[in-house]
């Protein structure tokens, strides 16, 4: 690809218009697979196609390197943007290409760095049948600098600008200054699915990210207690849908109406043990649905301790109604601040703290119950006449957004 000029770390080469820019991908986790490393690399590919869908590029897969090239200047924030939301991915940078010939990666060198500056050169082999190892490149190139251009000054420890010579299989050499520190984790999809009880809240959003990180592709569900909660609720949750997209990759929203539950609930139970049943009633559905689904796992927000119906106490009375059915608790042992600070660095906290009410904030009981026991909310639920065909209807009713 020929360039009128490329720009790196703010140093405009006006005088390399024949360079290929290029933008370096390292992998995180996926490196330490060994024999099984293919079917996660396939993964990880087809997220990053799936991710650059809608930019005019080029994408190319080396050994330990994934590269796009053939890209306007004028997509670089929008590819770098993309790329961070990519699990799997450890950095990247922004860099040109050169054969691996030492003249040339000291010429190209030379016109990268401007003059009367600090600098290092970190320098990797990847191609083992390259003349000079690591450290006789770096000490080579470093040599060739400092004698070529003026007022140049090796700095191992503060530099200015970082050399990175990249010496790849291929006969290529990858040429760049900064590395941009990727999301990590493991590619969506590799661990295969889960159904995240959504509400809109702060913390379920959060154990959505947490568990795409580390490779759980996701569906959504979620309950609403309309005409007790407004349809503004219900929008706030599509909000947060989209947003984690960015990460998840397409998360399919299941609504479920849980207005009649609630009210038979709030009719028939014990004041103090409508958290608790509502939330035992949540989690039957959501295994209905998860199992309809193809999903292997329950994925929630529950901190240990942070409400009522997050005690040792709560969680296995509600953890009773499922059995064996896994669920996930990635946010179990973080406090609320720390819950917080994901939530904003992944864009929903804004969104999350909107004063639209979701349906675990409907009928709230003044004291709930701390340490219910499960002999209690079986008595509690028998309560309840045609409990089961309410689930069954709350089933039947559902959309899937």
């Amino acid at each position: 690809m020929h360039l009128e000029c490329v720009t790196l770390k703010g140093v405009k080469l006006a005088n390399l218009d024949t360079l290929e820019r290029v933008i370096i991908m390292r992998l995180g986790e996926i490196f330490l697979k060994g024999k099984n490393r293919g079917s996660f690399e396939k993964i990880l590919i087809g997220n990053i196609k799936a991710k650059m869908a809608d930019v005019a590029c080029k994408l190319s897969f080396e050994r330990n390197r994934y590269i796009i090239s053939n890209y306007s200047e004028a997509d670089v924030t929008t590819i770098t943007d993309k790329l961070k939301t990519v699990f799997g991915l450890h950095s990247f940078s922004q860099g040109v290409s050169v054969p691996s010939d030492f003249e040339v990666i000291a010429s190209v060198s030379k016109d990268m760095l401007p003059d009367h500056c600090s600098f290092r050169v970190t320098a990797n082999r990847g191609d083992k049948t390259f003349a000079m190892n690591s450290m006789e490149i770096a000490r080579a190139l470093g040599e060739r600098l400092v004698t070529q251009k003026k007022g140049m000054r090796v700095d191992l420890h503060n530099a200015e600008y970082d050399l990175n010579v990249d010496v790849r299989e291929e006969g290529k050499t990858y040429l760049f200054f900064d590395r941009t520190q990727g999301a990590g984790g493991m590619p969506v999809g590799s661990a295969g699915k889960g159904l995240l009880l959504l509400s809109g809240g702060i913390d379920s959003p959060v154990a959505a990210y947490s568990m795409a990180k580390r490779g759980l592709l996701l569906d959504a569900i979620h309950f609403h207690s309309y005409p007790y909660t407004s349809a503004q609720a219900q929008e706030k949750v599509e909000k947060l849908k989209k947003v984690l997209e960015n990460y998840c990759g397409k998360m399919p929203l299941t609504l479920i109406s849980f207005t009649k539950i609630q009210e038979a609930i709030h009719k028939h139970c014990s004041e103090s043990f409508m958290i608790t049943i509502m939330r035992r009633c949540m989690m039957r559905i959501a295994m209905q649905v998860a199992k309809e689904r193809n999903c292997g796992c329950l994925v929630n927000g529950e901190s240990l301790g942070q409400v009522a119906s997050q005690t040792l106490e709560s969680i296995t009375v509600t953890n009773a109604v499922v059995g064996e059915f896994p669920v996930l608790r990635p946010l179990i042992g973080n406090d609320k601040q720390e819950i917080i600070e994901v939530s904003k660095k992944i864009g929903c906290y804004e969104i999350s703290i909107e004063p639209f009410e979701d349906c675990c904030t409907v009928f709230l009981p003044a004291k709930p119950v701390i340490k219910p026991k499960l002999s209690q909310c079986l008595l509690e639920e028998k309560r309840i006449p045609n409990l089961e065909a309410l689930l069954e209807d709350a089933v039947k009713s559902m959309e899937v957004v």
